[in-house]
């Protein structure tokens, strides 16, 4: 069974190789060039010229990508899942539902289920991981898709920015929230709600506002000694290995995954994104 994905969920370069996924990667427009994020572009180019007055715009993947990879599924009778980053934040899911109806009129024996996972950067690689060990671990098509479906919604996204304004010239956020986002180092505390981005506080300073995650942490998490926790950051490793310790010391959690934010996210939140990511209370293993 082949396993697609977009590159939404911020997992390492190396990851996909090492697990056999397709990535399928969205575009990042830079100074009058395109880039194919993850293979083309890394992110610390990106969060340098950003820093530099650059504004990034980012584009879904390509709807012919889609169609190579899709068809030759058909071709070769495969099984497929494709796990999409959040459709409120990208077309790339409603295109790739678009393309897959194309390919079954020529092909109607596609087995193809494409999920919006609702989920954005590492919230959305947990769930392409949990994939990945089903799909080792022998379990058929069906129970991987419906795993799939169950847990992306139990994902958590916790994260604050250094400037809302970045997310709010992206439409990802109402203007009305980067004002208050940029008031006095007012630092905002966002989450995700049905793949949206919504701001829920706001706190005076990063480290008051990672404070307050980690509260909200132990409110929607529970017992995280079962648990993986994600940590996603935009060019700050220091910051992120501090966010690590704090939540080590605190949760004692069995796995903790530090990542950078991707080009084609990173073109959206800016540099000094600190984000963490886990099942709440609600979701069995």
């Amino acid at each position: 069974m082949k396993i697609f994905t977009d590159s939404g969920c911020d997992l390492p370069k190396s990851y996909y190789k090492e697990n056999d996924i397709v990535l399928l990667p969205l575009r990042v427009h830079l100074n009058n060039n395109e880039y194919d994020d993850v293979m083309s572009i890394d992110s610390k180019e990106i969060y340098n010229a950003i820093r530099q007055g650059a504004r990034p715009k980012t584009s879904q993947v390509s709807p012919e990508l889609f169609l190579k990879h899709f068809e030759d599924l058909a071709k070769n009778e495969e099984e497929g899942i494709y796990i999409a980053f959040s459709s409120e934040l990208s077309g790339t899911y409603s295109t790739a539902v678009m393309i897959r109806n194309q390919v079954q009129e020529q092909y109607p024996s596609l087995k193809l289920a494409i999920i919006d996972s609702k989920c954005a950067s590492l919230g959305h690689g947990l769930v392409i991981e949990e994939a990945v060990r089903l799909r080792d671990l022998g379990a058929p098509f069906e129970d991987i898709e419906a795993r799939i479906i169950t847990l992306a919604p139990q994902i958590e996204h916790l994260f604050t920015v250094e400037d809302l304004d970045y997310l709010a010239k992206g439409g990802r956020v109402s203007k009305a929230s980067a004002f208050l986002g940029g008031l006095l180092s007012i630092k905002p505390i966002l989450n995700v709600e049905d793949g949206k981005l919504v701001p829920i506080e706001k706190s005076r300073g990063r480290k008051k506002a990672i404070a307050r995650m980690l509260e909200l942490m132990q409110e929607r998490g529970g017992n995280f000694s079962e648990k993986v926790v994600g940590i996603s950051h935009s060019d700050d490793a220091a910051f992120a290995s501090d966010v690590k310790a704090a939540i080590q010391e605190r949760f004692s959690p069995k796995e903790i995954q530090v990542t950078m934010i991707g080009s084609a996210i990173g073109s959206h939140v800016g540099p000094g994104t600190i984000a963490i990511f886990f099942t709440n209370k609600s979701y069995h293993a």
